[in-house]
């Protein structure tokens, strides 16, 4: 699933009708979750956190932004934080399945409808930024909103879009991307600040100040403190106290994943803590994060073991829940503080037992039928490649081939999700053409409407057993390399692999050629099958070669 977050920050705090105007303002687009807002009385701002597809958390950005510029009077305003605009800074953040690029795409999006649509003055930046002026907030945000009277319509300040001229009610608003930011504490089991800020100050980017022989500041010929620099770019952090807990911490934001990843910053503060004497106790996270950041740290800790290769990815996750001690001071709660698992469809045939599943497809219910077996058969080949390799990776013997294992277990496991998940996306594409059949057809318009809901919905079914079509090719290659180069007690387990792989393949296909006389729209359905036949030939001489090879060696 492709996932933005988007974290935009509004000049108003304390007025909980207006706060509450803006949230609904964007929980009115579908597919997009609120995830969090956080008002601030003294800042008179507030935080909104929410996600969801690209294009639905443009909308959603663009909605709240008009809604606050309707509410919102920047010349009545007082507040701690800095700020120039209704909505003052709006960041995209990639999560899952869209890059950086693709959010400084989304950020010039908004800004140019902002700019057109409702006339507002747009700057870019961080990663949207245009020019290196723009780079950082503080830069565009000098003398905060009582300054721009005289900065709007002087060439310098022409902003990105919208009119170079100021808006009273308005001020300006900066959109841009970034990366997602961590806030994360490391517990330790002892009460020292100092000790914390020991630990902060050498893995921090800043470091710490030198000092000389005497504990003076080390300075340079203009008079500022040199430093030592710290071990981790994009790292800020401290130490301070938690009276609750009883214990220091060592608080830092992680402000890039990708160059700093979590998991390194917790080791490097176990080994940190235990040459001062103390332990790491464990962690906690402040808000949520991405399903990567604990799965990268799961298979990292895993990696460090010598774990088997295959594992589950809940497995893995688990893993790194419980190394990283997340639920150390308070509870956590994967399914609340991932942000990925507040958008997971529910999957009822595929969290069923085995016995609960044959039954209902024997039943006389339509569905599940041949489309969410072929499913199944897909999942159940990855599942097999995944367990020879497993078998393979911790057999004395085989270590010449242990990178190749671990890489088809990691593939099998991915193909294995995704087969798993269309047991239920082949049976929710099917209730979704019956849907279609069940619309009005008393008017000429509703015949119509009817029709074009079939179209569609028919067009969406056909892709699901093609997509289960298009992952046996993949299956197959992993059954022959594990065939091949695997545990040879496991060969039959590898062969059987094959077949299901092969099973899946034929009985994607023939859900899709079902599917297509449904379909009005011949030049796709042509198109969808010559390539379905296309990729059903070479199934056929994959799954030859793996049989032929099991009657040799078998």
């Amino acid at each position: 699933m492709k996932l933005v977050e988007c974290v935009p920050n509004f000049s108003e705090g304390r007025d909980q009708k207006i706060i509450n105007a803006i949230a609904d303002a964007a929980r009115q687009v579908p597919g997009v979750v609120m995830l969090d807002v956080d008002p601030g009385a003294a800042t008179n701002r507030t935080v909104y956190t929410f996600a969801g597809p690209p294009d639905a958390v443009v909308e959603a950005a663009f909605l709240a932004i008009k809604k606050g510029g309707e509410l919102i009077d920047m010349r009545n305003h007082k507040g701690s934080h800095a700020r120039q605009g209704a909505c003052d800074v709006c960041p995209f953040v990639p999560i899952s399945e869209v890059s950086m690029e693709e959010c400084v795409v989304l950020a010039n999006t908004l800004a140019k409808r902002v700019g057109e649509e409702l006339g507002l003055p747009v700057f870019l930046y961080a990663e949207a930024a245009r020019r290196p002026d723009r780079a950082r907030l503080p830069d565009i945000r000098a003398g905060e909103y009582e300054a721009l009277s005289d900065k709007m319509g002087r060439p310098e300040w022409a902003p990105e879009y919208g009119p170079n001229e100021f808006n009273p009610k308005f001020g300006v608003l900066t959109a841009g991307a970034r990366p997602f930011l961590i806030a994360y504490n490391i517990n330790l089991n002892t009460t020292s600040v100092r000790v914390a800020k020991e630990i902060a100050f050498t893995i921090r980017e800043t470091g710490r100040v030198k000092k000389d022989a005497h504990g003076k500041t080390v300075t340079d010929q203009e008079g500022n403190s040199e430093r030592t620099p710290g071990l981790f770019k994009n790292l800020q952090g401290t130490g301070w106290l938690i009276p609750e807990y009883n214990r220091a911490q060592i608080t830092v934001n992680i402000l890039n994943i990708d160059t700093t990843p979590l998991h390194l910053v917790y080791d490097k503060c176990c080994e940190l803590a235990q040459n001062l004497g103390v332990r790491v106790t464990g962690s906690e996270i402040v808000g949520m994060v991405p399903q990567r950041v604990l799965r990268e740290a799961g298979e990292y800790f895993l990696d460090k073991q010598g774990a088997t290769t295959g594992i589950d990815e809940a497995e893995i996750i688990r893993n790194a829940c419980i190394t990283l001690g997340l639920s150390d001071v308070t509870p956590f709660d994967p399914a609340l503080k991932i942000i990925e698992n507040r958008f997971e469809k529910k999957r009822p045939l595929a969290q069923m037992t085995v016995k609960d599943f044959v039954g209902v497809l024997a039943s006389n219910a339509p569905a599940p039928g041949g489309g969410s077996v072929a499913a199944l058969s897909g999942a159940l080949s990855a599942g097999l490649a995944s367990m020879v390799a497993a078998l393979t990776f911790d057999k004395k013997g085989f270590e010449v081939v242990r990178p190749e294992m671990k890489a088809t277990g990691i593939a099998a496991q991915n193909i294995l999700r995704k087969q798993m998940n269309a047991i239920d996306d082949d049976t929710a594409a099917f209730n979704r053409v019956m849907e279609g059949f069940a619309m009005p057809k008393k008017t000429e318009e509703q015949k119509s409407l009817r029709q074009k809901a079939i179209e569609h919905a028919t067009k969406e079914a056909t892709l699901e057993p093609f997509g289960v079509l298009e992952r046996t090719i993949s299956s197959l290659d992993l059954a022959l390399l594990v065939a091949e180069k695997g545990n040879q007690n496991s060969l039959s387990d590898a062969g059987v692999g094959a077949l299901m792989a092969r099973a899946a393949a034929y009985g994607a296909f023939y859900n899709v050629l079902i599917n297509l006389k449904g379909i009005e729209d011949k030049a796709w359905c042509a198109d969808i099958k010559k390539k379905a036949e296309t990729i059903l030939q070479t199934v056929a001489t994959k799954a030859a070669t793996i049989e032929q090879l099991m009657l040799d060696r078998l």
